[in-house]
């Protein structure tokens, strides 16, 4: 079972993988661990990765790349539409309204869905979405060694990601064998990518002064300009000197060179710039704490290499950067972490994650007494997560619940809401007053929101002298274990707050009160209470249907199919040239003696033939067509082929065999001189092995005379493969003969007692003789020498 973390960025794709000496981050097919994410469509089939980044240029308008951003998007959204202007290629509305197509911790329920509903159609096993930064945070801590216990102070960390698309900022506390996320703060629409902007804009100025060129009406051109500007922003990271941009036959055959340095670039970008404070000062306000307060501050992201962003960050918090980790792998493999963790196949070490919500959630409702609409905020702005809470309301008809985020300012979105849930079958009591119905709402571990269940509590009168049976206590919705873990944890670090899974009643005119400020009522007959499930009909925002989502499953199982086939197809096309190129080298080099003249112009032609056909006919053929024309080219080319494998083998066969028998013959020679390590064979058996030899020997100087009049360019008389059996052969008579052992000679048995076990090589046995005449050990024998009895160890 594979254990896997996956970063999905705006530009490129990292992938770790949890194995038993560690995480390590995969190669993709060209050894390389950084992935363009990027998809070409061609007539046929798909190219992904560095293959779809490649068509960039020459197939802009049907190459797709930077889709993250339009995840969970409408297509009629503001944002999708004020793209579209910018990109080379069309987006187009599917049947869902949406632009269908690791996640940034600004991501709202409607995006992080879309998400898992890609990775289901991507046939992926998603067991957690999980923010980036966070992502990050467990790659730092994990490994940490000097962590604080947990009953200390933790040890506060900021964690800065400004990537190609989004810049993200989280303050975490570590304490040994748990992380908590403290707050985050983000600028969606900050990162590398504006700073490429900026020198697109200022080259496309330049050259239109210069050359005259309108760049951006030529998507090729734009494209091409975009990766040079790309390039030369890493170049100024590292070098502070002027550098040029050099683009051969830009734009009608026209090439194109401008300059710049790094000071220049930093002031076509001050306002940029001025854009990475704001969401590092937001994150100290929202978790109270000042510079002095942060232990380290760690960078990730591509777009953190450059020197002006690093030096905001660093004057801001008053210290050295930190960048431990790896800037670009450092999301995938706190992925994989985070997969091995929750795998059953892995033994990591214990380390509890506790995430925050990145926007405020509210419920709304109708009132029951009023016609008016209620509202409460059930999950704050960096609410620990994953959680959930139980909501009390009295109704006696089935009502509705709607979601949504309550501060649009910091959203991307037009539309707040997260959907909408509908609890049916809510009836009144048999006395004909509201029913007690509890609703349970959660952030599951991906932080999407959802109503996860909802119960009507009955009740019952009991009959006089019969024990009440309170049945509600016991029937209580209980949270997961992964979330009351997480409850556990928050209200160690937060002693003095009030529980966050407080139960809360909603009265007939909406307000809310806490059960504790209920006035005390009076005393009513004994009762029972019944707890009944009751059906929600979720309608979550933007969420593709199943019978939407088996669809694509369905469509993207046949893309998959046909990007198989049609490898299958160019890989015969490719095979076919292959031959052909090889063959026509080789005719008149190293096979050039081994094929008769009038055949090699014969097979030259026909290799002629078959290459002007792979250009022309042969450019778009069905697989089966390369296959039979590769065939056909083989039934000329591999008797010449075979003939120079042949020359090649057969003296080193003749030559083993040739060995075998001088060997064998020695043998015989030995035997016959009466030798004495062979005087023991049979004299029959070394007959049969002297007659095999002489025929064996016969045979191969036979073969030998027939091939040395043998030409080249004919099929020689005997092959390596016959050369090998025949000694294959010899060995198998002849080798158990001549290696059978000799018989062992038995020694004569002595009929003479055994005598006593003593010193040996001429020694004399002084002790034993004294022991048995009973004398006294000789003088400066040791004592223990004279005792009949010893214990060896």
């Amino acid at each position: 079972m594979s254990v896997v973390g996956f970063d999905v960025g705006f530009m490129n794709c990292y992938i770790a993988v949890a194995r038993a000496g560690g995480i390590e981050t995969v190669a993709n097919e060209y050894s390389d661990r950084c992935t363009p994410a990027c998809v070409s469509f061609g007539p046929r089939n798909r190219s992904i990765g560095a293959a779809a980044k490649s068509q960039v240029v020459t197939n802009s308008q049907n190459t797709v790349q930077g889709f993250k951003r339009f995840h969970g998007r409408a297509f009629s959204d503001p944002f999708v539409q004020g793209m579209k202007s910018s990109l080379v290629y069309e987006l187009s509305q599917m049947p869902t309204g949406t632009t269908g197509i690791k996640v940034p911790c600004y991501y709202t329920d409607a995006e992080r869905r879309s998400v898992l509903d890609a990775a289901q159609i991507a046939g992926l096993n998603c067991l957690r979405l999980m923010n980036e930064t966070t992502a990050v945070a467990l790659a730092y801590g994990i490994y940490k060694q000097d962590l604080p216990a947990p009953e200390e102070k933790p040890r506060t960390v900021a964690f800065v990601d400004v990537g190609h698309s989004g810049y993200q900022v989280s303050v975490c506390a570590f304490n040994k064998g748990k992380l908590k996320v403290l707050a985050t703060a983000f600028d969606p629409h900050l990162g590398g990518k504006d700073f490429d902007e900026v020198l697109v804009n200022h080259f496309c100025e330049e050259f239109g002064k210069k050359y005259k060129l309108d760049v951006k009406s030529k998507p090729r051109a734009l494209v091409r300009l975009y990766q040079e500007c790309e390039k030369l922003k890493k170049l100024m990271s590292a070098n502070s000197s002027d550098l040029p941009l050099n683009i051969e036959c830009f734009m009608n055959d026209i090439d194109v060179t401008g300059k710049l340095n790094r000071g220049q670039f930093e002031e076509m970008c001050v306002d940029i710039l001025a854009r990475v404070e704001p969401p590092l000062r937001s994150i100290m306000e929202q978790a109270n704490l000042k510079s002095e307060d942060i232990y380290a501050v760690e960078i990730v992201g591509g777009a953190s290499r450059i020197p002006a962003v690093k030096e905001r960050i660093s004057k801001f918090f008053g210290k050295e950067l930190s960048m431990t980790l790896n800037a670009d792998e450092a999301v995938a493999r706190g992925c994989a972490l985070q997969c091995a963790i929750l795998s059953p196949a892995f033994k990591v070490r214990e380390f509890s994650i506790t995430d925050v919500v990145p926007y405020p959630i509210s419920l709304k409702w109708n009132s029951a007494a009023e016609d008016g609409v209620s509202d409460c905020e059930v999950f704050p702005k960096n609410h620990a997560a994953p959680f959930s809470k139980v909501l009390t309301f009295y109704r006696k008809e089935p009502f509705s619940l709607e979601a949504y985020y309550n501060n649009p300012k910091e959203l991307l979105y037009p539309d707040p809401t997260i959907g909408q849930y509908m609890i049916q079958k809510v009836v009144p009591q048999a006395t004909g007053e509201s029913s007690k119905v509890k609703v349970k709402v959660r952030i599951n571990i991906h932080g999407i929101f959802s109503v996860s269940s909802a119960s009507l509590v009955e009740m019952q009168k009991s009959e006089e002298g019969e024990e009440p049976m309170d049945t509600e206590q016991t029937n209580k919705m209980q949270m997961d274990e992964d979330e009351q873990k997480n409850q556990d944890d928050g209200q160690k670090d937060n002693g003095d707050k009030k529980s966050e899974t407080e139960e809360m009643e909603t009265s007939e005119d909406g307000k809310q009160e806490k059960k504790s400020d209920q006035p005390p009522q009076a005393k009513k007959p004994k009762v029972k209470t019944k707890v009944l499930d009751l059906p929600i009909e979720n309608n979550p925002q933007w969420q593709l249907a199943i019978e939407m989502l088996n669809l694509f499953v369905e469509n993207e199982g046949k893309m998959i199919m046909q990007d198989k086939l049609e490898k299958e197809r160019n890989d015969a096309k490719n095979n076919v040239e292959e031959y052909v190129y090889d063959m026509r080298d080789k005719l008149h080099g190293m096979f050039e003696k081994f094929i008769t003249e009038s055949d090699r112009d014969t097979f030259s032609l026909k290799l002629e033939d078959t290459e002007n056909w792979l250009y022309e006919d042969g450019e778009d053929q069905p697989k089966q067509v390369y296959i039979d024309r590769l065939t056909e080219l083989k039934k000329l080319g591999q008797p010449v082929q075979d003939r120079y494998t042949e020359s090649e083998e057969r003296p080193k066969a003749f030559e083993d065999l040739g060995k075998q028998l001088q060997q064998y013959m020695k043998i015989v020679e030995a035997f016959k001189i009466k030798e004495e390590q062979y005087d023991h064979l049979d004299e029959v058996e070394v007959q049969k092995v002297d007659k095999m030899v002489s025929d064996v020997m016969i045979w191969m100087n036979s073969k030998m005379n027939q091939q040395s009049k043998q030409s080249l360019n004919v099929d020689p008389v005997v092959k390596a493969a016959e050369i090998t059996a025949k000694t294959r052969e010899l060995f198998s008579a002849c080798n158990p003969i001549v290696t059978k052992p000799k018989p062992k000679v038995e020694l004569p048995k002595d009929d003479k007692p055994a005598e006593q076990n003593g010193p040996v090589n001429g020694q004399e046995n002084t002790e034993a003789e004294a022991g048995d005449n009973g004398k006294a050990p000789a003088d400066g024998a040791e004592a223990t020498d004279s005792k009949p009895d010893m214990d060896l160890d």
